[in-house]
């Protein structure tokens, strides 16, 4: 199980991807968020692609992916999805794609609506990605019997039924929206249920013994709808709820191992609490780059005090996965020119705070109020370590199994070679 101990974009697909190289997994398993999602993968032939709903092992023949009830599902953005991956060759991600019928759908009323509401709040936007993710979670919550459901598109009436009923009620609380009418989005979803295998909750249960699975988180812990720094969070659980809940139903509760992933640097994309943000880095992500909703994307050092809070949030991981050690490698490259790299620091606490407690879920006034006291709080750094994974491993209490240096599968390094080498799947 595979999830971001910090905001999000710390390198989740690239280490799904890795798994699925180095060993026989038979699926990737989602089991949060939607097409939001953005995990990067790219092949030593320059080959690459922003996993958004497919899982990230899909570049490696025969990996299947599983869209679990906890994700959000936009049929659209899939079909784009598709036709990249089939650009970059990989014709049969279709084929190779399982959908529960129960999961949420994502529509343009959704995408429309999250869009007008982020508007509107003007300077004291949340950050969003704007493709309607949260709207329809939140939909779902307030009308659980008439949201539209993946199932649903096998049922042109039905879902003929639930869509007007959508567009009539975020129209009648939002005014006019920008959304195609239901006539003209009908044959996409059916079309998408003609070409999808759309299964049950049961099916889960079967994929799980056929082979090793990953489940492949999406964003990040901090980022989590109950214990992230409210409001700039994400309407998903981010952390390992949902897979344990998956793995449970299926009778395999505690069969799978918790990997951590981390960024030598800390990041987030938009508003939101970074303690350890330092405008002066001389950093730059070229595939999260500023776009109108989410904003801008921020660099900080490394905040121990924020990823110790996701690691108790999360209940512990068994490893970590540590990427974007390239930053932080030597002065001078191999035909010793002088390379210019930050100067990264670590951070262990803050002026007024040593350790965030998690709290209740649920309770987003107390979240409010953390949210508040990180705004206000100021880093405490240490020097650059010498050593990163060994500092890191220190600071967090957790051992670095995995290194990156590169965006690549072949740029990934095991330290711990008992914890994650082919056959070592559960704990």
């Amino acid at each position: 199980m595979v999830v971001d101990l910090g905001y999000g974009d710390a390198g989740k697909g690239t280490v799904v991807d890795w798994l699925c190289a180095t060993r026989p997994v038979h699926t990737v398993v989602r089991f949060n968020g939607g097409a939001q999602a953005a995990h990067n993968v790219v092949l030593p032939d320059g080959r690459h692609h922003t996993f958004a709903q497919f899982g990230a092992g899909t570049f490696r023949p025969g990996v299947r992916t599983h869209l679990s009830r906890h994700v959000v599902v936009d049929p659209l953005a899939l079909a784009a999805e598709a036709d990249h991956l089939a650009a970059v060759g990989v014709p049969d991600a279709l084929d190779r794609l399982t959908v529960d019928g129960e999961a949420l759908l994502a529509t343009p009323y959704h995408r429309a609506a999250n869009r007008a509401r982020e508007i509107a709040r003007g300077a004291d936007r949340h950050g969003s990605c704007g493709l309607g993710v949260g709207e329809a979670v939140a939909y779902g919550l307030a009308h659980p019997d008439e949201a539209p459901r993946v199932a649903d598109c096998r049922s042109p009436a039905l879902l003929r039924r639930r869509l007007a009923a959508l567009r009539d009620r975020l129209t009648a609380e939002l005014g006019p929206l920008d959304a195609p009418p239901v006539e003209d989005c009908l044959p996409a979803f059916t079309g998408f249920a003609r070409r999808v295998a759309i299964v049950d909750r049961a099916h889960l249960a079967g994929v799980l013994r056929a082979g090793t699975c990953v489940f492949e988180g999406a964003q990040g812990v901090l980022l989590d709808e109950w214990h992230g720094f409210h409001p700039y969070t994400t309407w998903s659980t981010t952390t390992f709820a949902n897979a344990d809940g998956l793995l449970a139903e299926a009778g395999l509760a505690g069969e799978a191992r918790r990997l951590g992933v981390l960024r030598v640097v800390t990041t987030r994309h938009g508003p939101g609490p970074l303690v350890t943000e330092d405008p002066t880095l001389p950093l730059t992500d070229p595939r999260n780059p500023t776009n109108p909703w989410q904003g801008r994307f921020r660099f900080g050092h490394f905040d121990a005090v924020a990823h110790r809070y996701a690691l108790d949030v999360a209940g512990g991981v068994d490893g970590l996965a540590l990427t974007h050690l390239d930053l932080a490698g030597p002065a001078r490259s191999a035909d010793d020119r002088p390379r210019r790299r930050p100067r990264l620091r670590l951070c262990r606490r803050y002026d007024t705070i040593d350790r965030l407690e998690p709290g209740p879920p649920g309770d987003l006034d107390r979240q409010a109020a953390l949210t508040a006291r990180l705004l206000r709080a100021r880093p405490v750094y240490d020097d650059a370590p010498a050593d990163w994974p060994a500092a890191v491993e220190d600071a967090l209490g957790t051992p670095v199994e995995l290194t990156s240096h590169s965006p690549t599968a072949e740029g990934k390094a095991v330290r711990n070679r008992t914890a994650l080498t082919p056959g070592a799947g559960a704990r």
